[in-house]
């Protein structure tokens, strides 16, 4: 096979690809073997591929790849997810565009218009997961709405309703008025914001005096239907038992006591909005409160209001704000720091607000899924982030499961005529309970409502390793039996509450097991300022164009040198440049070794044969650490290992020890073991860089054909003499000091030298050392030559004589030269230590640096002593 004189990724990768997919090596069925099974954290629908993405799957193929060469029946399922908010929105925001608006449609007109836009972009990201090099099974793919998937959805909420685990009810929810949504509290951030505190004054009634209340919300104080103190306040004991007026609103509401209030915070008088704060909506439940909604589902205010009707919530807060000073009734204004909840889908403030909605009950399923993470059966990596999952288990709310939206998976649930309703998978077992239920044979489905909403995204993602296998529907099925539990789940810590923590309790809930063995939690990819990689701040790259200029594997190294389990990962491209020179090195070390003539007559040299016992040696040590490494999920120690017994020890090393003279052939038995070293190093390299290592591979011609590096076996373990591998680390010191040397002295490679050994030394290694060094002879001595250089290696002395290789007076010249200037060096800072102002001022760090400086400039002084006098002999 011709190898080219440059390594071009563009010519390789995709032929590679296709020759994966054209001998089925990713597809994955029942058998014999051990199965190895990762399901992919689906992306949505409507998503391109981000630099968290790119890590994500590199990390998950690097587990795949590795999982096969190890034997194993590995699975990599892909899919999507329909982002019910994210895709409405989208496909909203493209009938806008036509001049269509969503309530122009029925529902079935708009599911089709969405069902067109997941069809054309749908596949989009899983198309781009394939330059990357990603070995799913493309067969398997599966989406959070397909048929398979829906029916498990439907399945599942209504055996939950059955348990008495779904309930409908009203509730203070989050609101997006963006997305016109309730959101879960999962899907709430909350940011700090430099607000205003108003004190505002409420009337005392039938009294000239004011109550002043400190809020940071006064727009929705037309929703005040009580002021409350707290009843150990001695600053509002004259409140107690009054009335107070709303200002501009002129509402009269009572004064309540409880000791939720807190005192210390503002005036101590707290205004209650049952329909637009939690707290006060317990307030309001626990005394009997009125409660009206003041605002609109987009965030203007509604005509319950009375005053500011449909303006903007903010808007109104700027023009009550004048209002209420030009009334007299502002006290005064001050800057506050607060937490103000965002939905994490649009980004606008959340609105707290009563409405009626689904919920799940979470505490029988948090308690099945917080024993397996806390006692290890279902491992974290890394365990740090047990805390946050028992934190979240432990504070669990009801899960607000419904969705003010079209797109997705709509609530099985059916309104009957006179009140009431049926919960049921399909619309015929719904009027067939309808009739049960109301003893009406006579009912038809238009009768029937179904309810409207649809369920949130995650009632669907969190039964994903189940459902993928159809074991909701077909629970005893051969593929859910033998795939289930999974193996890894490779995912990103910010959704361990929307995702991981659910799938656990799906799992426990519905196969009375774990849905995975193991979480590796992926960090947040971030630039060099350490900040979020984002399409709003425009600092992350295009993954596709960082593929298309340094390769995948390129890529996908650099990511992985960055990428410890857990933590954040400082991007850079130049780590992307880096894996691409990693490339360049493989590729012209294997022209290397295939440039070499191979001549079967002659030995093996003694050095050679030395550098292929120690590189055996090396080899098997690194495999042992790379084993070591994935056992503990250190993926990037393992690729860090691979690199540098690749860079280092067998390129900088192995093949200059072997290397044949200019010209001349390699003998046979060197040869062979240097094409096995380099098919095992292609196998440690290959989960981590698919592309050129099959391509280099294939190259090596010790395959038998239509086979591919992707299903060959990783190499094996065997023992390993340490000592023996300590005992070559000095060879490498003794060849470095040789080395620098001629650097030093500016002599060329061509020119033999000797060497004289003062001390212990063993002669096992001299021929590698008299290769390596050019060397003619390797002398044992008790005194070195006149005018030699020497240089320590541990205890013993290595000299090197130099006879007539340097111009002695040029050398004394230079060296009278560099003693003067380290003479006058010297001089500078003990005139600083003898200042008596300096040291007794000077912090005691300075102080110690100063020493230091003065002990290395004594010492380098005496060195040069040491070689003029030895140069003058």
């Amino acid at each position: 096979m011709e190898i080219a004189s440059k390594y071009n990724p563009a010519e390789v990768e995709g032929k590679w690809y296709q020759y994966w997919l054209d001998n089925g090596f990713f597809k994955s069925k029942p058998d014999g073997r051990e199965p190895y099974t990762i399901v992919i954290p689906p992306p949505n629908v409507t998503g391109v591929l981000h630099m968290g993405h790119m890590l994500n799957n590199t990390i998950q193929d690097i587990l795949i790849r590795r999982a096969r060469m190890l034997g194993k029946n590995a699975c990599w399922v892909p899919g999507t997810d329909h982002a019910s908010i994210a895709t409405e929105a989208k496909v909203v925001n493209r009938l806008a565009q036509q001049g269509i608006k969503k309530t122009d449609l029925t529902r079935d007109e708009f599911l089709k218009h969405a069902w067109e836009w997941k069809e054309e972009h749908g596949g989009i990201i899983l198309k781009q997961l394939r330059k990357l090099g990603a070995s799913c099974d493309w067969d398997r793919t599966a989406f959070t709405m397909d048929e398979k998937r829906s029916e498990s959805v439907l399945k599942v909420f209504v055996d939950l309703f059955e348990k008495g685990l779904i309930y409908r009810g009203v509730r203070m929810v989050n609101w997006d008025p963006k997305a016109l949504t309730a959101l879960s509290d999962e899907e709430v951030i909350y940011k700090e914001e430099h607000s205003k505190l108003f004190y505002l004054r409420y009337k005392i009634e039938g009294e000239d005096g004011y109550a002043v209340v400190a809020t940071t919300r006064p727009e929705t104080i037309m929703g005040d239907t009580a002021m409350c103190i707290n009843p150990n306040d001695p600053k509002n004991q004259h409140l107690k038992g009054k009335k107070v007026i709303v200002p501009l609103v002129n509402r009269v509401i009572p004064v309540i006591e409880d000791d939720y209030v807190d005192i210390e915070f503002g005036t101590g008088c707290l205004k209650v909005t049952p329909a637009h704060d939690v707290n006060d909506y317990m307030l309001g439940e626990k005394y009997n409160l009125p409660s009206i909604d003041i605002f609109n589902d987009n965030g203007t205010l509604s005509e319950a209001a009375g005053l500011y009707i449909g303006m903007d919530r903010f808007d109104v807060r700027e023009q009550i704000e004048k209002d209420l000073a030009a009334a007299g009734l502002l006290e005064k204004v001050e800057a506050y720091e607060n937490k103000v909840g965002y939905s994490e889908r649009t980004s606008v403030p959340i609105e707290p607000k009563l409405s009626m909605q689904w919920f799940l009950k979470m505490e029988h399923l948090a308690q099945i899924a917080l024993e397996p993470v806390m006692k290890d059966d279902i491992k974290f990596y890394p365990p740090k982030f047990k805390n946050t999952y028992r934190h979240w288990m432990e504070n669990i709310k009801d899960w607000c499961i419904s969705r003010q939206l079209w797109w997705g998976h709509r609530i099985p649930a059916y309104y009957l005529p006179e009140g009431g309703y049926v919960v049921a998978e399909t619309a015929e077992r719904a009027l067939e309970l309808a009739k049960e239920k109301t003893g009406n044979a006579s009912l038809t489905m238009a009768d029937l409502r179904q309810d409207d909403d649809c369920l949130d995204t995650w009632f669907s993602s969190w039964l994903w390793p189940i459902s993928l296998f159809d074991g909701i529907n077909n629970p005893d099925n051969e593929e859910i039996n033998y795939y289930y539990p999974t193996s890894d789940l490779v995912t990103g810590p910010d959704i361990i509450f929307f995702w991981v923590a659910r799938m656990i309790m799906a799992g426990y809930e519905y196969r009375k097991d774990m849905p995975f063995k193991n979480v590796y939690f992926t960090g947040i990819v971030r630039d060099k300022l350490g900040r979020k990689m984002s399409k709003s701040l425009g600092n992350s790259p295009d993954p596709l164009l960082l593929i298309e200029q340094y390769g995948a594997d390129g890529v996908r190294m650099g990511l992985m040198m960055a990428a410890p389990a857990g933590n954040d990962i400082p991007f850079d491209e130049a780590l992307c440049e880096q894996g691409r020179n990693f490339n360049n090195k493989i590729w012209n070390a294997f022209r290397l070794i295939k440039g070499w003539t191979v001549d079967d007559t002659i030995a093996q040299p003694e050095a050679s044969a030395t550098a292929v016992k120690w590189f055996k040696m090396q080899l098997d040590k690194t495999i042992a650490e790379v084993n070591d490494s994935f056992d503990k999920y250190r993926l990037s120690e393992a690729m860090m290992a691979v690199y540098k017994l690749f860079w280092d020890e067998f390129s900088s090393w192995y093949l200059e020890m072997i290397k044949p003279g200019y010209q001349l052939p390699i003998d046979k038995a060197t040869y062979d073991a240097t094409l096995g070293f380099f098919d095992a190093l292609l196998r440690l390299l290959h989960p981590f860089m698919p592309f050129i290592t099959e391509e280099l591979w294939q190259a090596l011609e010790l395959r038998k054909e239509g086979e591919s590096l992707m299903v060959a076996l990783m190499p094996e373990v065997a023992p390993v003499d340490s000592a023996y591998l300590e005992s070559f680390e000095i060879v490498k010191e003794i060849v470095s000091g040789v080395r620098t040397i001629r650097l030093q002295k500016n002599i060329p490679n061509k020119d033999t030298l000797e060497l004289q050994v003062l001390g212990d030394h063993s002669d096992a290694f001299n021929p590698v050392i008299s290769k390596m060094c050019n060397l003619t002879d390797i002398i044992r001595t008790d005194d070195k030559a006149a005018g030699a250089v020497s240089f320590l290696v541990r205890t013993t002395e290595y000299a090197v004589p130099l006879g007539n290789m340097i111009n002695v007076e040029e050398e004394l010249a230079k060296l009278a030269e560099e003693l003067k200037y380290q003479q006058g060096f010297l001089a500078s800072v003990a005139k600083k230590l003898s200042n008596e102002s300096f040291v007794s001022k000077a912090p005691a760090k300075v102080i110690e640096m100063e020493r230091k400086k003065q002990a290395d400039a004594e010492s380098k002084i005496k060195s040069i002593e040491e070689s003029i006098a030895a140069l003058k002999k």
